[in-house]
């Protein structure tokens, strides 16, 4: 009779601990899966964002025929940060990949900064209806990509805090939960929408 109850108060221990050590994987998966989808709410305004671009060019593009060289330097950023975004998009969270979107958006960032101010010397340009609509709806997107990116990172941090803890930290490591990275801003520039203003 009492070897009985010695061996269920073991089991009892055993899938008690069992049942713990499943609840702080799943509490991983779930935190890993929140900040995976927490990307793909940037990602959506990202490429929404990449699709404005190309529309804001050829708009732009009628008033600064002597501008070529910023509206290429527009397009090559854009199509770096497209390629950027898709390899993050595959693996969110990889620090690689979300280091070089940043520094792609970054630039993508300053460029555009560069056509904003540039556009501001050409009065047709800043009269141009659909260049504002098309202005209008570039800071609109870069606000919900700040707000997007602002919920990716708390998202990432509170995972990257689980998964550092004690005992999570052993979970974490036995079975290949990697550390996130956050979605930061490379330039300085970037850290603001732009300010857009054809008044």
């Amino acid at each position: 009779m009492t070897s009985t109850i010695i061996l269920l108060v073991l089991v009892g221990v055993v899938v008690l601990l069992a049942a713990w050590l499943a609840g702080l994987y799943n509490g991983l998966v779930r935190l890993r899966n929140r900040y995976e989808n927490a990307f793909a709410q940037i990602d959506v305004q990202l490429k929404r964002r990449y699709d404005l671009i190309p529309n804001l060019v050829e708009t732009a593009k009628g008033y600064l025929k002597h501008e070529r060289e910023t509206l290429e330097a527009v397009i090559a950023a854009r199509n770096r940060a497209v390629t950027a975004e898709q390899a993050a998009a595959k693996s969110p969270g990889d620090p690689a990949a979300m280091a070089e979107l940043s520094r792609a958006e970054g630039v993508l960032g300053g460029v555009l900064g560069r056509l904003f101010a540039l556009s501001e010397a050409y009065p047709d340009l800043k009269a141009s209806e659909t260049m504002n609509q098309l202005m209008e709806e570039l800071t609109s997107t870069e606000n919900r990509v700040s707000f997007a990116r602002q919920a990716y990172n708390d998202a990432v941090t509170a995972y990257n805090t689980k998964r550092e803890t004690v005992p999570t930290n052993l979970i974490a490591n036995s079975f290949g939960f990697k550390e996130a990275q956050l979605f930061e801003i490379v330039e300085e520039a970037q850290r603001e929408a732009p300010k857009v203003s054809f008044t």
